[in-house]
């Protein structure tokens, strides 16, 4: 079997490890229990952790067992990392509810029967910690002075450092140790920016079981330009269906930039490599097909292949007459409510297409918005029932891709 960590790195997911040649032999020598840590303070994962997700899948797939720990006693506290203000505080329960809905996600992708994978919170272990205990094991190993270094500490000094953000590092740092008392966890794996949480844990396992644990970072999943990938207009690009139509993350996909064809295939699909060249190598108009099988793949994946079928069915609908709309996002609205007409920019806000009326002024100067195929050119314009169709439909267009289906009640 072909060894992870060259899987990852062909693929594009490593970019930094503690030491890449030590790794790769574990990897290569023994069953490696190894951990990656999710902050549950939402209740769904989004397309920023799909890419850990997948790195621990294909650990999984090469005989490897991922703990999926989820920080539900760290988020008592809040992680400073990346951040410029202190993060809000979540009660027990809500972090308890956002770890259940996680849980349905991650088995999207990691099969936890028979021990092969874990989902474990660390609340179960930090909430029981005696802190003076605490201290005098864990703590006499941290240099304040070291600590202030880290990126992750330097960054908010200006702003303000809590006391309380200040002990992340030594409980993340005390998870690690944990997971390798109770499971033998070797190798925690995580974003770029928990770089330095990452190694302060690696090194309490050396100094405390005078033993080697490893560290390993993901590639951060931006553009080609360098912006997060998963942002949209709405908001983060959620995994849950209730938040993002399984419509609307097909076409997030479907119409990404040609550039970013390939890294994505790479790292959110399990295409092999060849396939991946050979799509991303397609130029002109064919890239729309890597780009089709890149939303079919992802959208199978996190939401099945039925949804991923009605969601390419409804986006090619958009482009020929006669196909099923079902899954075009649509609106319901009552028919009274246009009797005396209502402006197209109200309903461009009720439809979620625009956030405000500003924007909707804008884009109708900018010739960015379709009333039922036709361009709309007047800001003023009102929509009344007459502008419905024989079905009681209005099809709203935002620039050349986005579109929102109006039905009257």
């Amino acid at each position: 079997m072909e060894n992870a960590y060259d899987i990852l790195k062909e693929r594009g997911f490593i970019e930094q490890a503690t030491h890449e040649e030590e790794i790769r032999e574990l990897l290569e020598k023994e069953k490696v229990v190894f951990y990656v840590g999710f902050d549950p303070t939402a209740d769904s994962l989004h397309v920023g952790h799909l890419l850990p997700m997948m790195a621990m899948a294909h650990m999984q797939r090469a005989g490897h067992v991922p703990i999926a720990l989820l920080g539900g006693g760290t988020a008592m506290i809040g992680d400073p990392s990346g951040r410029t203000d202190m993060r809000k505080m979540l009660t027990r329960e809500q972090i308890d509810y956002n770890a259940r809905q996680f849980k349905k996600q991650f088995e999207k992708l990691l099969d936890f029967s028979d021990n092969k994978a874990y989902m474990l919170n660390n609340a179960d272990w930090l909430m029981q910690l005696n802190y003076i205990d605490f201290l005098r094991e864990v703590g006499r190993h941290f240099s304040v002075n070291r600590m202030l270094t880290a990126e992750c500490y330097k960054q908010r000094l200006e702003t303000g450092l809590t006391f309380l953000e200040f002990n992340y590092m030594l409980m993340q740092s005390y998870d690690f140790l944990y997971l390798y008392r109770k499971y033998g966890c070797k190798l925690q794996m995580g974003g770029n920016d928990q770089w330095s949480n990452i190694i302060s844990g690696a090194d309490l396992i050396r100094r405390v079981e005078g033993d080697s644990a490893y560290g390993m970072t993901f590639t951060l999943l931006t553009t080609s330009e360098g912006v997060k990938m998963g942002k949209t207009q709405a908001g983060a690009l959620w995994l849950d269906p209730e938040k993002v139509s399984p419509y609307d993350f097909y076409q997030y996909w479907r119409n990404i930039d040609d550039r970013d064809v390939e890294k994505c295939l790479s790292l959110l699909t399990f295409l092999p490599m060849d396939e991946i060249k050979r799509l991303s190598s397609l130029e002109g108009a064919q890239i729309n097909k890597a780009k089709e099988v890149l939303a079919f793949e992802l959208t199978k994946m996190i939401h099945s292949e039925e949804e991923a079928k009605k969601a390419q069915e409804a986006a090619r609908a958009l482009f020929k007459d006669g196909a099923d709309m079902s899954s075009v996002p649509q609106t319901e609205i009552d028919a009274q409510k246009l009797s005396d007409g209502m402006e197209l920019l109200e309903l461009l806000m009720l439809t979620g297409l625009t956030s405000s009326k500003s924007e909707g002024r804008r884009l109708i100067q900018q010739g960015g918005i379709y009333v039922a195929d036709q361009r709309v050119d007047d800001v003023d314009l009102k929509i009344t029932t007459k502008d419905f169709d024989d079905d009681k439909t209005l099809l709203l267009r935002k620039g050349k891709k986005v579109y929102h289906m109006v039905k009257l009640l």
